[in-house]
């Protein structure tokens, strides 16, 4: 177990934006992933009234692009060329431990200021091939979850997950209603226009003011979709499917918060990192959540009233809400993953912007003051994070 060492001084989020969630193939089918980001960037930094010359650093979680994309989207920001860029790939956790990395090298005192956050363009970016392994052979395509000699993949990931519903007596028709109950609160949050504030368009469009959700299934939709591993029960109806998309927040010392006016923000408090068997990466999120309540001081899980859940399937959130005896209404007041799709290494960022509009622009008004972000990635990692209203 670990964490990214948080600093004793408080380091505050004072402007937090994303784009809209797209399908695959869909809103941002032809968008590079510095098209997508550095928009986003260039926003979070006008929020916060500092200029792009002040950042003192640039992190982006992502996991397909390669070859550093944060250097790229930090020129096309117009962030100096002196402030170092770096790519960060821990799969759906990359976002938030950008942001956790940010955090850190704030508090030590190297730099002032941070953009951090995650971008995913999944829909352009490059395919992975392995090398044939003889002249004989063709090449083949690398899963986004897998390794070239075959590691833990997308159906390692199932069967943990349906050795999860099993254990757990989780059955098909409860994962379902959860789906069902996640596109329901999706679409009534779309509806109310609760997401407007935190999402920058990218072209004068209504449909780039909102995330790409597809039409709200109702149960029999849900009932209908065939499993994804033989006679199981986790479907892609209740599951979260690959999406593009972008979030970053801008990080700043306490010096900086006191000359910026002290505006409304939010502080990291704690935060906690856990790897698990890759047979139980299912799990990830539980143990990441117990290791952060552990380190949280007075934070106790069944009373929290705010969290942001990076949702891999249904059967991990009923799981995880069940073993953290959290209420249901406290988590993803607005929908999550399983409506709007999972952007990569974005994923994480985006939990990290929901609290910022839950706790700092008061949309879906919460019950006290503090906000837990919580996601797995592929292979047994969890990562959580506490965040507190300044």
């Amino acid at each position: 177990m670990g964490d990214r060492t948080l600093p004793r001084a408080p380091v505050y989020i004072v402007a937090a934006r994303r784009s809209a969630i797209g399908r695959l193939g869909g809103l941002h089918r032809n968008r590079r992933i510095e098209d997508l980001a550095a928009p986003i960037v260039t926003q979070v930094l006008e929020d916060a009234n500092i200029a792009p010359a002040e950042v003192g650093a640039l992190f982006v979680g992502n996991t397909t692009a390669g070859n550093n994309p944060a250097h790229v989207i930090a020129l096309l920001a117009g962030i100096a060329d002196r402030a170092p860029a770096l790519t960060i790939d821990r799969h759906t956790a990359s976002g938030l431990d950008a942001i956790l990395l940010a955090a850190a090298r704030i508090g030590s005192g190297e730099i002032e200021i941070a953009v951090a956050g995650g971008a995913e363009a999944q829909s352009t970016a490059p395919w992975r091939l392995a090398k044939p392994r003889t002249l004989y052979h063709v090449p083949r395509f690398i899963g986004l979850a897998q390794s070239e000699h075959g590691g833990p993949g997308e159906m390692a990931a199932i069967e943990a997950a349906e050795a999860l519903a099993a254990r757990l007596g989780i059955p098909r028709n409860r994962q379902d209603e959860y789906a069902l109950a996640n596109h329901i609160k999706a679409e009534l949050a779309r509806e109310a226009r609760r997401m407007t504030k935190e999402i920058v368009p990218l072209r004068v469009k209504p449909e780039e003011a909102r995330d790409e959700l597809p039409d709200e299934p109702d149960i029999e939709d849900l009932e209908a979709f065939p499993a994804l591993l033989g006679e199981g029960s986790l479907t892609a109806g209740n599951t979260s499917l690959p999406a593009d998309g972008a979030a970053f927040v801008v990080a700043v010392s306490a010096k900086t918060y006191q000359r910026l006016g002290r505006p409304p923000a939010l502080v990291i408090r704690a935060s906690a990192s856990i790897g698990v068997a890759p047979a139980l990466d299912i799990e990830a999120p539980i143990e990441a959540a117990r290791a952060l309540a552990a380190r949280g001081g007075r934070l106790h899980l069944a009373q929290t009233t705010c969290m942001e859940l990076g949702e891999a399937s249904a059967v991990q959130a009923i799981a995880t809400l069940s073993a953290l005896g959290i209420a249901d209404a406290a988590v993803n007041a607005d929908g999550g993953q399983i409506a709007r799709g999972q952007p990569g290494g974005a994923a994480s960022a985006v939990l990290v912007v929901r609290l910022f509009s839950r706790l700092i622009r008061n949309e879906a008004p919460v019950d006290g003051r503090q906000g837990i972000a919580v996601i797995g990635a592929a292979g047994g990692q969890g990562l959580a994070a506490l965040f507190e209203k300044a």
